[in-house]
């Protein structure tokens, strides 16, 4: 048997744990091949939950994890991918966060095939096509009544294990002559079927013989649904930019959900955020209420985040950095303090060292020289803010003096960055 090496083997997430199976997402790909058994794309499967059954919230939820909770390039590079989908999902609002040229969605037929439905679906197709997606059919495409389907279709997929051996060919020529699409023979399990369907003209395969499903293991940091909920109604009530902003600061794991979200090359972006401010300005209120909802539905509650203790405190940590560095330092300073403060607890929240964690997650270099490195001019503020958490007077003694921060104004700074976190959670 013909194997593409990488594929037999489970890939490890930078963020991915000894955890329990309650706070990981599992993601199976298997591969699509060319004709020189070059990767083309990947399809993704939700294997999460066992014996999962597709639904219009469980396509939802793939995409979401697949965009937020693993690192995309690991999983799948710049091939494409391939996602299946029910008919409800095609009109979710969670494809308005994808960039089309990244997917191809996997459209089943309609039960029954009724002409009325066939016709009602080739609407939302039609749409989804002019947006830039692209749709992958299987052969129910090629039969009576599906004329209006077959102009959309980039690919069709012939199931081996579907069809009569008798009947590919006819398929095949069908497919050609009366469709623009790439023919994909699916479930290949031996060199004889591969060379005859090369025979056939096909180029396009995927199976067994040449790769099985690996399995992506993918550590999750979710937000309360809390929070989330909090989100939601600030978009809707159409809050401003500040306003969303300050609830981001609030919550380390919802900030660092999103920056990890707007990051992903799913999102198709060709430069990396940074800030809240310019995450929420890029994706305006429509895509970010779109991205709180997909995210309320993937989430499993406050059981699975960090622990209440840890996140106030990352939360004390940003606001204490922020105001003390208002001090002394401009704005951009200030906020990138604030980021030094919340997520210098990643790698608590995570139970992965703080590099891993920050591999995932776009931030300025003064922050990661902060974090990573201990050095650059927002150092000696975490240094201080930290020696408040403990007690390390001498530290404290030290670092204060050296920023030209009185006992006074810190402690101040302190009992206000207290006062505040107290208030999120009133």
């Amino acid at each position: 048997m013909s194997t593409i090496p990488d594929q037999l083997h489970s890939l490890r997430h930078p963020l991915e744990p000894d955890a329990s199976p309650d706070s990981q997402v599992l993601i199976a790909r298997q591969a699509i091949v060319d004709e020189n058994r070059a990767v083309f794309g990947y399809e993704l499967f939700d294997r999460s939950t066992p014996g999962q059954t597709y639904t219009a919230d469980s396509d939802a939820a793939l995409l979401v994890n697949a965009l937020s909770f693993t690192d995309i390039e690991t999983l799948v590079g710049k091939k494409l991918v391939f996602i299946n989908c029910t008919l409800e999902s095609l009109a979710g609002g969670h494809l308005e966060l994808v960039h089309p040229d990244k997917v191809v969605l996997e459209v089943p037929p309609v039960p029954g095939s009724t002409p009325e439905d066939i016709a009602s679906h080739a609407l939302v197709l039609e749409d989804l096509r002019k947006r830039g997606f692209r749709f992958a059919f299987n052969h129910t495409v090629l039969t009576r009544g599906y004329a209006s389907w077959r102009a959309l279709a980039s690919f069709v997929k012939l199931d081996l294990m579907a069809l009569k051996p008798e009947l590919v060919l006819p398929f095949v020529k069908f497919a050609t002559a009366n469709t623009t699409a790439q023919i994909i023979a699916e479930k290949v399990e031996s060199a004889e079927q591969h060379q005859l369907l090369t025979s056939y003209g096909i180029k396009l395969f995927q199976g067994y013989w040449f790769a099985k499903p690996a399995l992506v293991k993918a550590q999750t940091v979710r937000p309360s649904q809390a929070t989330i909920l909090q989100l939601i109604n600030l978009v809707r009530k159409q809050a401003t930019t500040t306003e969303i902003e300050e609830l981001l600061k609030r919550d380390p794991t919802l900030s660092f959900n999103l920056l990890r979200f707007i990051n992903s090359s799913g999102f198709g972006l060709n430069c990396e955020i940074t800030s809240f401010r310019h995450a929420v300005m890029i994706l305006g209120l429509q895509k970010l209420f779109r991205w709180a909802a997909l995210l309320m539905t993937t989430s499993r509650g406050d059981k699975d985040g960090p622990g209440p203790v840890v996140g106030q405190t990352a939360v004390v940590r940003g606001k204490l950095m922020e105001l003390l560095a208002a001090e002394m330092l401009a704005p951009e300073d200030c906020d990138n303090a604030f980021v030094v403060g919340v997520f210098s607890m990643l790698d608590v929240m995570l139970g992965v060292p703080l590099a891993k964690a920050l591999e995932s997650v776009a931030l300025p270099q003064p922050v990661l020289d902060a974090l990573l490195h201990r050095t650059g001019v927002l150092a000696p503020f975490l240094a201080l803010t930290e020696a408040c958490e403990s007690g390390n007077d001498e530290v404290f003694a030290r670092t204060a003096e050296a920023l030209h921060l009185s006992n006074k104004q810190v402690n101040w700074a302190h009992l206000q960055a207290l006062a505040w976190a107290e208030t999120l959670g009133a």
